[in-house]
């Protein structure tokens, strides 16, 4: 039997276009929204596309004012922007580098400006990049990475805390690969196992004033950042080595942030939440 899961392909920046994708992701939630996050405001970073946009879509179907940051993908955002308004919420889109805290600061002022308050921030911006050997991972990269990848999860937390109030929690984008590591991504796998400590460490910080933190942890989901890191041979068997033999789609991940972020959650925090097809990884 073939391997193949997806058509090879290959996209030149990260972290990458969802509108040059082959196929488009799926991000529509399943499910009619019954008000779970309603009146309630909400900052994801990378939520122009991918597991970012699903969210986006499904918290706004439950209820969400949305505001997504984004780095650069202009038409994946504004693609997005009209996603969230089409479920009847309101959209805010800010272009920026999460890997300087000034423009951290200055988008949380932004979304809750816009929204009047700020009650779940989701802290999903990555970037990745494959390397054969340590010795490969020069300076600039190890400190982009580290910079988008956690940096900014400490920069938005800095930012949105003076927000939050009882009830309200954070949610940070882990990854399989913080528990089963990665060869060729030494640098993002590192920043991985980082937000996990993170979400833990936060967590027991802000349990007092009754605000959750926890995280999910992805496997093999099919989102831009998979064309614009690997070549294309590696792309197309993507995902066929979980128990589940395919990569996932974001739609399947989405929902897992909607729960912990509303009231069904009221008593997880400092948790990991796994949809990876299977692997287990007793984390």
């Amino acid at each position: 039997m073939s391997d193949q899961t997806m058509p090879p392909q290959r996209q030149g920046s990260q972290p990458g276009h969802e509108t040059e994708m082959n196929p488009k992701p799926d991000y529509a939630p399943r499910f009619a929204g019954v008000g779970r996050l309603k009146g309630k405001g909400v900052i994801i970073t990378g939520g122009d596309s991918g597991i970012g946009r699903a969210v986006a879509v499904a918290m706004a179907r439950e209820g969400a004012s949305v505001c997504i940051v984004y780095k650069e993908e202009h038409e994946d955002a504004q693609n997005t922007v009209r996603l969230i308004e089409a479920e009847g919420a309101r959209a805010l889109a800010l272009a920026g580098d999460v890997g300087q805290e000034a423009f951290c600061r200055e988008a949380v002022a932004k979304a809750a400006d816009a929204f009047g308050r700020i009650n779940v921030l989701v802290n999903n911006a990555a970037e990745q990049h494959q390397r054969e050997d340590i010795t490969e991972i020069s300076e600039e990269q190890l400190e982009r990475t580290f910079r988008t990848n956690i940096f900014s999860f400490f920069f938005m937390a800095k930012a949105v805390r003076p927000l939050l109030k009882a009830g309200d929690s954070i949610i940070n984008t882990a990854s399989v690969t913080a528990y089963k590591g990665s060869p060729q991504l030494l640098d993002y796998s590192s920043t991985k196992g980082a937000i996990v400590a993170f979400t833990r460490s936060l967590s027991m910080s802000l349990a007092k004033d009754g605000i959750r933190v926890n995280a999910v942890a992805p496997g093999p989901i099919w989102t831009p950042l998979i064309p614009a890191t690997f070549p294309p041979e590696k792309v197309k068997t993507f995902g066929s080595d979980v128990p589940m033999s395919r990569p996932g789609q974001p739609r399947e991940v989405a929902p897992a942030y909607v729960f912990l972020a509303s009231d069904d959650a009221t008593y997880i925090s400092g948790q990991v939440i796994h949809p990876n097809g299977g692997t287990v990884v007793n984390g």
